[in-house]
């Protein structure tokens, strides 16, 4: 028997056309790779069989298959050959292997920043991450039970393609809820629903970027999706500085032309745009022809006061596209937000959201207009509002009772998250890695900036997944940490 190549080939135990096809694939790589040299004689198809443990048939018919491709040739008399071909180049080497980004990639993509991470983490016993909701207490029987009966409805319909702009029924229910939540004034035809907020984003930096030319300004720190996003579009970003009243709008260039807030809870300070800044920022939109993108991510949770209207409420001029999403009120993974956009723009806004993905989904599209219909949605957030309350001011307290004068709170009237200064000199990041390997998760700031390190150096506290009992047990361990850092 001539001896075989050295070579491992795994074949699946089943049909014939699937062992063919494994080895045909097989032997294939093997010579595309250089495993398999030119010029090497294979051996004949009976050993080969016999040492695969499989018909001689199978066995010809992979090699005639590589005959009529080319990677084999026959010597009458001699045997089977490696055809000589050029190996292709190995795939995928990681970062750093010196290899140059292929120019046929837009320059943007060529290496693109990541955004954060959707990577499954280990679960920790204190989870402080920053806007994740409390997804346990999610009514799911009542959904399950509208769902079906959405699914029983489209079962009738007719199949078609929907409306880009979002489903009627929906976008007349965000309306209702709009309007009763944060007193936004809208008809359901200025409504585009969308794939949550981040969509919303890339729309809105479709339909107003133009690339090389627009000035964007964002909230440093700020939110860093929508700088990607941005970024993506070709823009030129500006960040500016917030402080205790948001956005600083004397910051802002004359020449920008899309300014990025986020004024009823600023992500990640947590402190609200004033009522001064809002009408100065509407002032400034206005006399320059410029737009405000309003990201209302969390506003439903507002525990002192009465809440700020939105800018769109206040807005005379068409300035203000007003984003929404239910990522927070209801659960991430349902994907669907929404923009409240000016008349004059409704067009383009469809048009792209067509050319994006032509509509979202419509099963939840149809469970969601009923949730909210059924008054389902309000019935949640209030029972949610009343959760998150407790829990952060259990975090206050406990940030208060074991922490004193080393961690100031930042911003604390609205939301899932608070944001604590260290006042003592040790760098929010070190504190952040020595207390996950303590099972503690929180962010620093520095997480959400451009220009690092932040001016301020704090901590940033989700409080949508920890359980309030187990606040004061965390922030205690917190402390100790510090003690031990200092």
């Amino acid at each position: 028997m001539e001896p075989l190549f050295d070579l491992a080939i795994a074949l699946p135990e089943k049909g014939e056309g699937d062992l063919l096809r494994a080895l045909h694939r097989q032997l294939q790589a093997a010579i595309l790779d250089g495993r398999l040299q030119p010029g090497l004689r294979l051996p004949a198809t009976r050993p080969l069989a016999e040492g695969l443990g499989i018909s001689r048939n199978t066995v010809v018919a992979a090699y005639d298959l590589l005959l009529s491709e080319g990677y084999l040739r026959v010597r009458p008399g001699a045997g089977t050959y490696v055809a000589t071909i050029s190996p292709l180049s190995p795939r995928g080497k990681p970062p750093g292997s010196g290899i140059l980004p292929d120019t046929r990639l837009n320059e943007f993509w060529r290496d693109p920043q990541p955004v954060f991470s959707t990577t499954r983490l280990d679960v920790l016993p204190y989870d402080f991450r920053m806007g994740l909701p409390d997804k346990a207490a999610f009514p799911f029987p009542v959904w399950r039970r509208l769902s079906a009966r959405a699914l029983r409805a489209l079962s009738k319909a007719p199949a078609a393609y929907a409306e880009p702009e979002g489903r009627e029924a929906l976008r007349a229910a965000i309306t209702r809820h709009v309007s009763y939540a944060r007193a936004v004034s809208c008809l359901a035809e200025n409504v585009v629903v969308t794939a949550g907020a981040q969509q919303a984003f890339d729309l809105l930096a479709r339909i107003l970027v133009t690339p090389g030319q627009t000035l964007v300004a964002v909230e440093e720190p700020g939110y860093p999706p929508v700088r990607s996003t941005f970024a993506a579009a070709g823009v030129k970003i500006v960040g500016i500085p917030v402080d205790g009243e948001g956005m600083v709008i004397d910051r802002l260039p004359e020449a920008t032309r899309i300014i990025y807030v986020t004024p009823s809870h600023q992500c990640p300070l947590g402190v609200t745009l004033s009522a001064g800044r809002r009408a100065a920022l509407l002032d400034f939109a206005q006399a320059r022809d410029a737009i405000v993108i309003e990201d209302d991510y969390d506003g439903e949770f507002r525990f002192n006061g009465r809440p700020l209207d939105a800018l769109q409420t206040l807005d005379r001029n068409g300035s203000v596209f007003y984003v929404g999403t239910f990522s927070k009120s209801l659960f991430p993974a349902l994907r669907l937000g929404f923009v409240v956009a000016p008349p004059w723009a409704r067009q383009a806004l469809v048009a792209a959201k067509a050319y994006s993905d032509w509509h979202s989904a419509v099963l939840p599209q149809d469970t969601l207009a009923a949730f909210i219909g059924e008054g389902h949605l309000a019935r949640h957030v209030r029972k949610m509002h009343k959760i998150y309350g407790d829990r952060r001011a259990t975090l206050q307290q406990a940030i208060a009772r074991h922490c004193g004068d080393r961690l100031r709170v930042i911003g604390t009237d609205a939301g899932l998250h608070l944001a604590a200064e260290l006042g003592v000199a040790i760098p929010a990041g070190g504190l952040a890695e020595k207390l996950a390997a303590e099972g503690i998760r929180l962010q620093p700031l520095d997480r959400y900036a451009a220009e690092k390190p932040t001016a301020v150096n704090a901590l940033v506290l989700g409080y949508g997944m920890i359980p309030a009992g187990r606040i004061d047990e965390a922030v205690y361990q917190l402390a100790r940490t510090m003690d031990g850092m200092v």
